[in-house]
């Protein structure tokens, strides 16, 4: 057993496929696509429909899309994809700079293939972390999927592994770091672990130039309305 794979299985993560499969997979992602509730949250919500978000999973974010910039030289297309409309997932997205934001998609694929059209991009090379029904369909397509199991839906945990739509499933809860989990292993995979926490903690020049990239990225905003995306101000 590797490394990665003895750390990752001791904190209950679950390698579906080889880590050599896994890393032949990352290899071809050039995009990060996440659920939001029950991915960055654990699903709860206040009276007003709010959710919050951990500032860990947000590093985790971070460091991922420096890894692919430390390869590529270029950022990653990173988006939020979500059944509803989350005031919070908003000013995540505005304060890290994702490309797009896609809310109120009942049919998440609908969302993927506009995301797909816009950066000259295919389904394949997406890195999707989701966790629940209306994820399957665009599961089912990416190219490297990471689930995130509850205790309370064991049928469906079972349900997503039986028709083989996840590679990796996580040790951590929606909410309580899984997404920290997720991109720590996708950096894993990609290698340069050691590279981008030095990087970003001396503040190198490399990481600066990846910051301004990152910083001058504009997130668009989008919505379905009557079956069709459309693009919103949220902010």
């Amino acid at each position: 057993m590797s490394h990665l794979t003895q750390i990752f299985t001791e904190i209950g993560g679950e390698l579906i496929l080889p880590e050599a499969s896994l890393m032949e997979k990352i290899k071809h992602i050039k995009a990060f696509v996440f659920d939001w509730d029950g991915v960055f949250t654990d699903a709860g919500k206040d009276h007003l429909l709010q959710s919050r978000f951990n500032e860990a999973d947000s590093m985790g974010t971070n460091l991922l899309r420096f890894s692919y910039y430390l390869h590529h030289k270029i950022l990653p297309t990173t988006a939020v994809i979500s059944g509803e409309k989350n005031s919070a997932a908003f000013t995540f997205i505005d304060r890290e700079r994702f490309h797009a934001s896609y809310s109120k998609f009942a049919n998440k694929i609908d969302a993927a293939k506009h995301l797909c059209a816009t950066h000259h991009i295919s389904l394949k090379e997406i890195a999707y972390v989701f966790d629940d029904v209306l994820d399957l369909n665009l599961a089912d397509e990416c190219g490297l999927r990471i689930f995130i199991p509850r205790n309370a839906n064991p049928l469906f945990n079972e349900y997503v592994l039986k028709h083989h739509l996840a590679d990796y499933t996580t040790g951590s809860a929606g909410g309580n770091g899984a997404v920290r989990e997720a991109c720590e292993l996708m950096i894993g995979l990609n290698g340069n672990y050691e590279q981008v926490i030095t990087e970003r903690a001396n503040f190198s020049n490399i990481y600066k130039s990846y910051l301004d990239l990152r910083k001058a990225t504009t997130p668009i905003y989008y919505t379905s309305q009557e079956g069709a995306v459309t693009e919103v101000k949220t902010l």
